[in-house]
């Protein structure tokens, strides 16, 4: 390596002394009057000078040329602060006295010799300043931009269930276009962005108008009603879905729906027990097998599958729980142990009041009690002791379109019914024949449904797309737990990611795996420059941390017969705002039923207790 350096630096040397040579040849030239003049008695020089003279022209383009092969092959100490304005300058005002200026229009010989050789010296020193900077220059990348693009889908794959967001990706020095392909929904989509990234706006919003368009029945849980449940009105009201639009609202009472209603077994009554005291109490979500969480839970299992034993289930619903709940235990152990499957669930209780356990009976109770009586209200007891409709939302009979709507402002009370709804329409939608079916969670956090993950892993065959929006990995680990929150951040087979910081950006990045990228290593002595090639992040995370709102990266999912070779991507997803704006100012809002007056309310409130009071009348002390 040396010797050849070595040779090439000699190779220039004398590219310049041949090119300072034709320099002097031309100006021997120009001055061959003076010369004369000087040393007239020198005759044998004429013949000599004739013969350069018949060629000046050439020896001044010839030493022009190996000047410029000269400096392009100079290979000289690099520097990180170069002048460049004044090599340009003294580049350029060089080359223009070797172009423009000639001995016959400069004036006397002397001074034409002088601007050439100036020019020359202008030439060399305005070049080599230059070569010190030029080459750096062009490998200059601060932001590794260049090595953290790759090629992207730019094909537009369709199917009867397809999503699809039209974006654009900076791949080689310009934009494409391209298309995100949920050629698969129902392998499940994980949607995270921190607050103003654009979850709902560029990914949310897309998704439910698709779905509705391609006749999907839906169970929409919207944090900040009526943000998309308007959206999702407006599109089902122009789309050909016949499905019919549901709303459950605990603050301007909408539709009544029982969510304790087609309970089949006593595993439901467990479930529907389990998700509606976890999500009261969140905390217990990280202690499930703990005899203080399970004892109450059992208790209320116990409270659930004794109302639907008896009638039918005709008094089977949260409020009447709730009622049965506040009976003297004098009176409510022998109650429930009239029902013979309900006798082992409270046969623990039963045992702690018959040895006057006082302590331990509390203690398993009490946290039910309290839990359940944030939920005592006229409005709530209204709308669970309703039937307006079923929660079978897919069925081809009868399709429907379910808003959940949550307020902020009341999210301790109203999540963990609206968790209930959810789980029992869950466990209701995921069966075979029937409408193809998506569920969509903005903030899922917010409430808590347990055995998602067994959601996403078996409902695929059963056309159910989940589709869950959150906004960091530690907020989903707050509320679910790790080992929750790990198993849902890896079973999404589909995932869409704006910017986000911290562990959940660390996550993705692993997730989105490694390409083989250049590295450049620079030698400032001698401006070499090596090119190695390895394994790099494809998206690092601080790649991640930086997205722009609307910017997103993610990976899809493909089937057997749809094939995706680039699964990766990186863009922008182009949404026509004006377009959407437009539109919204010509949606409707929803409509609202004719609300209850607060004696109809108050008349609810007091029937639910009568009906307990007749139970027990009923069941203890019958005529």
């Amino acid at each position: 390596m040396n010797q050849s350096s070595s040779s090439l630096s000699k190779l220039m040397d004398w590219t310049l002394s041949l090119s300072i040579l034709l320099l002097l040849l031309h100006l021997g030239c120009a001055i061959h009057q003076t010369l004369r003049q000087m040393f007239p008695k020198i005759e044998w020089f004429n013949p000599i000078l004739i013969l350069i003279i018949n060629h000046t022209l050439h020896y001044k383009i010839g030493s022009f040329t190996l000047l410029m092969v000269f400096l392009i092959g100079l290979k000289s100490k690099k520097q990180v602060k170069t002048r460049k304005a004044l090599a340009t300058l003294l580049f350029v005002i060089g080359i223009a006295i070797w172009c423009l200026v000639s001995p016959d229009t400069f004036g006397p010989a002397w001074y034409y010799a002088l601007a050439m050789w100036g020019a020359m010296l202008m030439i060399l020193t305005g070049g080599t300043w230059w070569s010190r900077y030029l080459k750096r220059s062009l490998r200059v990348d601060v932001f590794n931009i260049e090595n953290e693009t790759f090629p992207q889908e730019e094909r537009y794959l369709n199917n009867q269930y397809a999503i699809h967001f039209k974006a654009s990706y900076y791949y080689k020095g310009r934009f494409r276009n391209s298309w995100i392909n949920i050629i698969n929904p129902f392998r499940g989509l994980l949607v995270v962005g921190t607050p103003g990234a654009g979850k709902s706006y560029f990914v949310v919003r897309n998704i439910i108008i698709q779905q509705l368009q391609k006749g999907f029945t839906m169970l929409l849980y919207d944090f900040k009603y009526d943000d998309l449940s308007r959206l999702a009105y407006n599109v089902l009201r122009r789309s050909r879905n016949q499905s019919r639009f549901y709303v459950i609202d605990f603050d301007e009472l909408q539709y009544r729906c029982n969510p304790l209603a087609l309970l089949d077994d006593i595993a439901d009554a467990a479930e529907s027990s389990r998700t509606i005291m976890l999500g009261l109490n969140k905390d217990w979500i990280k202690k499930q097998g703990d005899f203080f969480v399970e004892s109450p839970i059992n208790f209320v299992t116990a409270l659930i599958w004794f109302l639907r034993k008896y009638q039918n289930g005709s008094y089977c619903t949260l409020p009447h729980v709730i009622e049965l709940m506040q009976v003297e235990y004098k009176t409510l152990f022998p109650l429930l142990h009239t029902e013979p499957e309900v006798s082992a669930l409270i046969n623990p209780f039963e045992s702690a009041y018959v040895h006057e356990a006082w302590e331990q009976l509390e203690g398993q109770m009490a946290s039910a009690k309290m839990a359940m009586a944030r939920l005592v209200s006229p409005k709530m007891y209204y709308v669970l002791s309703g039937n307006d409709f079923h929660l079978d939302l897919n069925n081809p009979s009868s399709p429907k379109v379910l808003c959940l709507a949550n307020n902020p402002q009341k999210q301790e009370v109203y999540g963990p019914v609206l968790s209930l709804y959810i789980s029992r329409a869950i466990k209701l939608i995921n069966k075979k024949n029937q409408l193809p079916c998506s569920l969509i969670f903005d903030e899922f956090p917010t409430i808590y449904f347990n055995h998602i993950d067994n959601l996403m892993a078996t409902a695929r065959s059963n056309r159910v797309a989940t589709t869950l929006a959150v906004q960091d990995y530690s907020q989903l680990k707050k509320e679910y737990g790790r080992d929750q929150a790990e198993v849902i951040m890896n079973l999404a087979g589909n995932v869409i990611s704006g910017q986000v910081l911290g562990d959940t950006a660390k996550v993705l990045s692993e997730r989105f795996g490694k390409v083989v990228q250049e590295r450049y290593s620079y030698n400032s002595g001698s401006g070499d420059i090596s090119i190695s090639e390895q394994l790099n992040s494809a998206i690092p995370a601080a790649r991640i941390s930086s997205l722009s709102s609307g910017e997103f990266v993610g990976m899809v999912a493909d089937q057997p017969d749809q094939e995706i070779e680039l699964k990766l991507f990186h863009a922008k997803i182009i949404n026509d705002h004006i377009s959407i704006q437009r539109q919204e100012r010509r949606f409707r809002s929803i409509p609202t039923l004719p609300q209850p007056t607060w004696d109809e309310l108050e008349h609810n409130y007091l029937m639910i207790r009568q009906d307990i009071q007749a139970l027990i009348q009923d069941k203890l002390y019958p005529k």
